[in-house]
């Protein structure tokens, strides 16, 4: 699936969430799709709109963990830092 496929996709999904009730279902297809674009920020609101609806959702709970560790990852400046090595410890 290329990226224009999933972006009418989520197009379409969009629409579906508009014209109903929160639906759980959409939410977590969306933020998958969201997932394979890469925009890990509009996933994660996703997971955090469907924890809201229901906090016991443990899919959305370890997708969310993913997602945060990914970003958190991603966007660490190993200049910043004299911990290169990304010791737990020296924080």
């Amino acid at each position: 699936m290329d990226n224009k496929e999933i972006l009418i996709l989520i197009e379409k999904i969009n629409k579906e969430i508009k014209a109903s009730v929160v639906n759980i279902s959409l939410l977590h297809s969306r933020a998958e799709l969201y997932t394979k674009l890469q925009e890990h920020s509009k996933a994660i609101n996703d997971y955090i709109a469907i924890l809201r609806i229901d906090p016991n959702d443990k899919a959305a709970m370890i997708k969310l963990d993913m997602l945060q560790t990914i970003v958190k990852y991603t966007n660490t400046d190993i200049y910043a830092s004299t911990n290169t090595n990304m010791d737990p410890w020296m924080d």
